[in-house]
């Protein structure tokens, strides 16, 4: 995902924007300068002390991406985020174990659940973990992690709950739905944090309900902003001694408990109601050898009492109890993105989509403004080309969802459209020394506040060099010989940036002639 395109909660929706910022509308406001506006630029919280957090249990593995596809600079600020969002937890075989599996072409486990017992020896552990290169193998790699989630020679543990967090920049070369739902199946609480474009719908489905508490799309240099919440959501997993619900839907949810009685030594009762009428209690009974349970058949957006009643015939433990809400039924949409910008027209699409869904209707209007235009989609399509627009304009549009119900959800996101002629041409390259090359292009039409040059190097940190609009060219440096680089040089406008021309550079392994290699890329 890129960095314009950051997520916020509001109105119980995930909203991602494309754009500086969002605005969330609500459908009978049609004056389109009415909207709340939140900054996309939002500060990463400060990495301050964390209080630490005790009286947890849990097998907390992390499924790396350390393919090719990532870059020196994204894999360290994903080793980064890790360590912060397990710093406050309190590490040991009757505390939380972790362990690291790479994505690559062939799945490797960095180190095993019990070797590091403790903060210091943890973090250092997570620093020195080292990137494998390779394909993206990730269907291959969730079935090895379910091998050593369950195996007693990687250090995991029976019957302590089982936590996997996918850090993905959102593609694999291989299927990931068969292996995804038999881990859930055994158990396996799912979070996936996907730093890149990836398929809302296929992610969605792979990672534990609901997604709104277990999918995060974020820019890889915004990870800490979702750090606090993604640990709370695991805490809540893992918290020892205490009856806690996952898994909710607008139907059911999954209750989970710690390990207190056996087969032989008696039964768990189950007792649960809606909270404004407890009268309608329901009961159900489970061995001594069970520590969850599903509860199905249950009211949308409904507040149940639920009480755990350990019967044993050895010693006396009191009752558990906790407070589960489930889902609103009707949840789309609940992400809006825009994409294919040109100066008249772009592309808008949606997830999910439902059945309960009778069709979709768009507003969109310039902004600021008061002029509004409407468009209908069938509601079995989650996407629409919006034309005839004016360049380099920013518009604000709301998507509705019109149930067969009768009720209608809305979520909106800004738009920018291009300026006209607003792509740089002709991008070269000029061998100016050892690791060295200079950049240079022809410039864009329309009134250009500047150039922003990206370099994403095959090893070593990315940059990013911004020059005035009448500078055409910049030097790049070390550029390690053998290495393949990509090259983006994008147009800055007074609303939006323009259309960037992106090129792969090859530098000659040192033992060749000087020199490099590019080509266009598509």
């Amino acid at each position: 995902m890129s960095r314009s395109q950051k997520q916020s909660r509001a109105f119980g929706f995930k909203v991602v924007c494309p754009g500086p910022g969002f605005a969330m509308l609500a459908k009978a406001v049609l004056s389109l300068g009415l909207c709340l506006q939140l900054a996309a630029g939002q500060d990463a919280p400060e990495r301050g002390p964390q209080p630490s957090i005790s009286n947890s249990e849990g097998d907390l593995l992390f499924l790396l991406d350390s393919s090719g596809s990532v870059s020196y600079y994204e894999f360290s600020r994903v080793k980064e985020f890790m360590w912060d969002l397990v710093r406050p937890f309190t590490f040991g075989p009757k505390d939380v174990q972790t362990s690291i599996i790479h994505i690559s072409t062939t799945p490797t486990m960095e180190f095993p659940f019990d070797r590091y017992l403790s903060s210091g020896t943890l973090q250092q552990a997570i620093r020195d973990t080292q990137q494998l290169m390779g394909d993206t193998n990730t269907g291959k790699a969730l079935s090895y992690a379910k091998e050593k989630l369950f195996s007693g020679e990687a250090g995991a543990r029976p019957d302590v709950p089982k936590v996997l967090v996918w850090v993905t920049d959102g593609f694999s070369t291989d299927d990931i739905s068969e292996p995804m739902q038999l881990l859930k199946d055994m158990g396996v609480t799912v979070f996936i944090v996907s730093t890149g474009r990836g398929n809302y719908l296929e992610l969605s489905a792979a990672a534990s309900q609901p997604p709104e508490k277990h999918l995060h799309f974020v820019d890889v240099d915004d990870l800490p902003i979702i750090t606090e919440e993604l640990r709370d959501a695991i805490r809540d997993v893992i918290q020892a001694n205490r009856l806690h619900a996952v898994d909710i839907t607008s139907s059911s949810f999954r209750l989970m408990w710690p390990e207190l009685l056996s087969q032989e030594t008696g039964y768990y009762t189950i007792e649960y109601a809606p909270r404004g009428d407890l009268a309608r209690k329901r009961t159900k009974q489970v061995s001594g050898a069970h520590t969850s349970l599903t509860l199905s058949n249950l009211a949308p957006e409904t507040t149940y009492e639920v009480a755990l009643i350990p019967e044993s015939n050895v010693h006396y433990f009191p009752p558990q109890t906790t407070r589960v809400t489930t889902l609103a039924e009707e949840i789309s949409p609940a992400q809006v993105l825009i994409s294919e910008s040109g100066p008249r027209s772009f592309h808008v699409s949606w997830a999910p989509t439902l059945e309960s869904v009778m069709g979709y209707q768009i507003l969109y209007g310039p902004l600021p403004g008061n002029s509004v235009k409407l468009l209908e989609v069938d509601g079995k399509h989650n996407s629409t080309v919006v034309e005839n627009l004016a360049p380099n304009t920013t518009y604000l549009v709301t998507v509705t969802a019109v149930y067969k119900s009768g009720k209608e959800k809305s979520l909106s996101a800004k738009a920018c459209t291009q300026e006209e002629g607003s792509k740089v041409r002709h991008l070269r390259f000029e061998d100016m020394g050892p690791n060295t090359l200079k950049a240079s292009w022809d410039s864009a039409d329309g009134k250009v506040l500047g150039y922003r040059v990206r370099c994403r190097r095959q090893t070593g940190p990315s940059s990013v060099i911004s020059v005035s609009p009448q500078i055409h060219s910049v030097l790049l440096t070390d550029l390690a010989s053998g290495t393949t680089n990509k090259v983006c040089v994008k147009p800055m406008y007074k609303n939006q940036a323009g259309k960037g021309l992106c090129r792969m550079v090859h530098m000659q392994p040192a033992t060749e002639a000087q020199g490099y290699k590019h080509r266009q890329r598509a």
